[in-house]
């Protein structure tokens, strides 16, 4: 084997792909992903994660599997002992494993799983608390319109003159144990950020960097038809309908330094492998798990079970080892976060222990024309009577209280109807979403980019329609489930020697088929012993 490279995760939560400068969007800051993009990496246009919310996307990307295999698809089912991901298959083929502890993967409950899986977890916390935003009331009262808005905007800075955050720590820790390995292995590093995810708040120069003149229109809620009863419902309870333009224009900016402010800690640690003499021995992927509406449709944040494009398309940059073909720039290929598994599995050269659906980038990275998916899908929501997260106890005695930020999307999740299960699937042009209770929608992207108009009733369409449906019937039948590579014993010891023992004639031959039974032969060469015995006491 050659010697395998590093793979470095550097994963920002909640980032849309339109935040790089790159990808077109004007009033973007994103210097370096843009340097990145052009000159060393692919960044793909058309990335889309399996599911809008971190942790039933992360269950996916870290294992090549959709949400709907074993049931990923909630933020309240996590990886469990059993189930294995890219972490401990590559401890196990020795690499050396680190993560800071944010990673929204691995279910909490199971003293010493977590540390099982990796060789050194960061969790941070001993960092002083970074200071807050400059307005310590920017909330207001309940009624007000920042109150659900998640924006807390411009933050203070301390002594000296920074705002040092929990992913500044996690970057920090990464960076000291890339200029300090502990071995010889190949590392693994995952560093899981929190921004730019909401709150949207961030400090100077990042606050006042962005060009509020220079923001693309958003998408307007009344401009918009047959959109889902979830994105209505959570206009309904966040009674944002105050919020002028410029008030919006302020949340986005803020959201796009965020967005910067993640570029410059990308930086920081291509810098440190680059110092560490472990940058060409590399292969860097940069993702986020999911997008964020930031203003489009009227509304902020995210919702589990709506599929525009501002929520399902992220950024997706991959860098190889040196020596392996690249053809750096944009690529307009269809792709999906499960391939993200697929790609870091095969540059480590590691053989995945299960059944997976993601496909190797690596044609692509050699040739950014190349095409391997006709279609990408994601999916979200839930059935009837089951609980997402904990909004089953809005309002209830251990629930959430109308004070909590969180407290309008909770209240929406909670009703059957708006919270129901969704899947969309879509090529280059079209976009077509199955809901429960058949409130499905349409979009021509080539027409109608902003998904403005819902087209399921056009005739116009109908051909289109069905062929996307029978494709995407054709892509659950295909990954409904996985049967596991090893195989199980229909019979246990006992069984199998009381089923053989009933044809030995002699002790001898009793004999003959314990010793073979103890051995773990299988039915068919038990048998077969036996006839071998008697076929040799007869010559």
């Amino acid at each position: 084997m050659t010697k395998r490279p590093n793979i470095i995760i550097f994963n920002p939560d909640e980032m849309r792909w339109d935040t790089m400068g790159h990808m077109g969007n004007p009033a973007a800051v994103t210097p370096f992903l843009d340097s990145f993009a052009k000159e060393e990496a692919v960044s793909f246009r058309n990335a889309v994660c399996q599911n809008p919310v971190c942790v039933p996307s992360r269950c996916s990307f870290f294992t090549g599997l959709y949400p709907h295999v074993h049931g990923h698809r909630t933020m309240a089912h996590l990886l469990r002992p059993g189930e294995s991901s890219l972490f401990d298959e590559l401890k196990n083929s020795g690499y050396y494993v680190w993560m800071n502890g944010r990673n929204d993967l691995h279910a909490g409950q199971y003293e010493g799983w977590i540390e099982s899986i990796a060789d050194e977890i960061f969790y941070g916390g001993d960092a002083k608390p970074s200071p807050g935003p400059k307005d310590p009331n920017i909330r207001g009262d309940m009624d007000g319109k920042n109150f659900y808005s998640h924006y807390e905007g411009e933050l203070n800075v301390d002594e000296n003159g920074i705002n040092y955050n929990r992913d500044d720590e996690a970057v920090d820790a990464c960076i000291k144990r890339i200029k300090n390995k502990v071995d010889d292995r190949p590392l693994c590093m995952f560093v899981g950020l929190m921004f730019p995810h909401t709150p949207y708040a961030v400090e100077e120069p990042y606050f006042s960097l962005i060009d509020r003149k220079k923001l693309p229109p958003r998408v307007k809620p009344e401009e918009c038809t047959g959109k889902p009863r979830m994105e209505q419902r959570l206009r309904d309870f966040q009674h944002m309908q105050d919020y002028t333009e410029e008030d919006w224009d302020e949340l986005r900016a803020v959201y796009l330094g965020m967005c910067t402010k993640v570029d410059d800690q990308f930086k920081r640690l291509c810098d440190a492998l680059k110092e560490a003499g472990e940058y060409d021995n590399s292969a860097i992927f940069f993702l986020s798990d999911h997008g964020d509406f930031d203003g489009d449709y009227g509304l902020p944040e995210k919702a589990q079970n709506c599929f525009e494009d501002c929520l399902v398309k992220v950024p997706f940059l991959i860098k190889p080892p040196k020596g392996e073909a690249i053809d750096p720039g944009i690529s307009d290929s269809l792709v999906e976060l499960v391939d993200f598994y697929a790609t870091a599995m095969d540059y480590a050269q590691v053989e995945p222990n299960h059944t997976h659906f993601g496909k190797s980038l690596k044609p692509i990275l050699a040739d950014r024309s190349v095409g391997l998916r006709d279609y990408v899908c994601c999916e979200g929501g839930r059935m009837p009577g089951e609980t997402h997260c904990d909004e089953s106890h809005v309002n209830g005695p251990n629930g959430s209280p109308p004070s909590f930020v969180y407290w309008p999307r909770q209240s929406a999740q909670r009703e059957d109807d708006t919270h129901l299960k969704g899947t969309m699937i879509r090529d280059h042009r079209y976009k077509y979403i199955s809901r429960y209770d058949n409130n499905d929608e349409f979009y021509d992207l080539e027409k109608d980019p902003g998904e403005r108009t819902n087209e399921i009733n056009n005739p116009e369409y109908r051909e289109v329609i069905l062929k996307m449906q029978r494709e995407q019937l054709r892509w659950y039948q295909g990954t409904c489930d996985v049967v596991p590579l090893d195989f199980d014993a229909r019979f246990n010891k006992e069984m199998l020697f009381a089923m053989a023992k009933a044809q030995c004639d002699t002790e001898e031959e009793l004999e003959v088929v314990r010793e073979s039974v103890m051995a773990g032969d299988k039915m068919p060469f038990v048998f077969e012993k036996l006839r071998l015995f008697r076929e040799g006491k007869k010559n």
